[in-house]
């Protein structure tokens, strides 16, 4: 197991819980300090470990940012949910309380519609499809909405959550039918519950923080969740079988509040967004490595995987008509620019 596996498992507790007010002094000092006040400070807030990838690049961005602009910017990262949860957190974006916010695309998608086209299930084939259209159209048509209708805006490149999978404690998932009548905890996503229900499924919204216990006592089946999530939370205890379904990719969109980013001069908002989109896409990397680096890992703990064949589920939601459905949904306009990489879903 790599070291940033080991590291990363072993925050379970952090990202169940909110860190102590203590803990906010080391979220303050992940950059370098220096000897003289900062001219501009930007609080950038996340629920994720502080060892998980994403703060290990923002860490590394931080001191970048503030060697690059002399002094003048001092980049605060909050981690574990130090600030709220992701709802919180997203309100205070909004309202400009703190400046930036690692969003995922499902919870996106509750201001903006195209903020969720890529959580499309068994849309994307590979990370191949996946970067080409969050760095093309689809991801140009995500920020161009984002910035039209709210506050926020989104940097140019989304950072990684790695692709989600299932696992089950009754039977593995190895065809379509397999879903039918599975009680499986999904996010409180329309889209993620229209994806199971088209696999006659019977998917359950749960807190997160309650998903181990709802596991264990039997209460779901299975739940969905990229690997370093399944690792982190030890979920591998209470299930036996891990499905490499890749159903939906996950990843998360770095946004900043406008009227906040724009009170920065010309010189140094083009510091901080450059190191932010050079981050994002060094953890793209660290990411992909994890997640692989995982899978041995949760091998030797008993956890028992398997592939699947994914036209198979993507044949079964067509003739469930789940693309139809989501097409009329987002649009023709939107849903062009989705299957302009996926190829044609419906």
């Amino acid at each position: 197991m790599s070291k940033l596996a080991e590291d990363f498992r072993s925050s379970r507790r952090g990202f169940l819980k909110t860190a102590s007010v203590a803990s906010a002094a080391l979220a303050t000092g992940l950059y370098g300090n220096s000897a003289h006040a900062a001219e501009f400070t930007l609080k950038y807030g996340n629920n994720l470990p502080m060892t998980h990838p994403m703060n290990v690049r923002a860490k590394e961005m931080a001191e970048k940012i503030a060697a690059e602009s002399k002094g003048r910017v001092e980049l605060q990262v909050y981690s574990n949910g130090q600030l709220g949860t992701d709802t919180d957190m997203l309100s205070q974006v909004r309202s400009g309380a703190i400046d930036f916010f690692t969003i995922s695309p499902e919870v996106l998608g509750t201001l903006v519609s195209a903020g969720q086209l890529s959580g499309v299930g068994f849309a994307f084939k590979d990370y191949g499809q996946v970067w080409a259209a969050m760095d093309g159209d689809l991801g140009a048509l995500v920020r161009r909405e984002l910035a039209a209708k709210t506050s926020l805006f989104a940097f140019e490149k989304c950072w990684d959550n790695g692709y989600r999978q299932v696992t089950t404690s009754t039977r593995a998932i190895t065809r379509p039918e397999d879903f039918k009548g599975m009680k499986l905890r999904v996010p409180p996503s329309p889209l993620a519950t229209s994806l199971f229900r088209g696999f006659d499924a019977s998917p359950t919204s749960i807190n997160f923080a309650e998903v181990y216990s709802a596991l264990q006592t039997k209460i779901v089946e299975g739940q969905e969740n990229p690997l370093a999530v399944i690792s982190t939370v030890k979920f591998y205890e209470v299930q036996k079988f891990c499905s490499m379904t890749n159903h939906v990719w996950s990843g998360f969109w770095f946004m900043g509040n406008k009227k906040s980013f724009e009170r920065l001069p010309k010189d140094l908002q083009e510091i901080v967004s450059r190191n932010i989109n050079e981050a994002g896409v060094k953890q793209r990397v660290d990411v992909k490595a994890l997640n692989e680096s995982l899978v041995a890992d949760m091998k030797a703990k008993g956890l028992q995987f398997n592939n699947i064949d994914n036209d198979a589920f993507r044949a079964k939601l067509r003739s469930a008509g789940f693309y139809t459905e989501w097409h009329k949904k987002f649009g023709d306009e939107a849903w062009a620019t989705l299957e302009k990489y996926t190829g044609k879903l419906a």
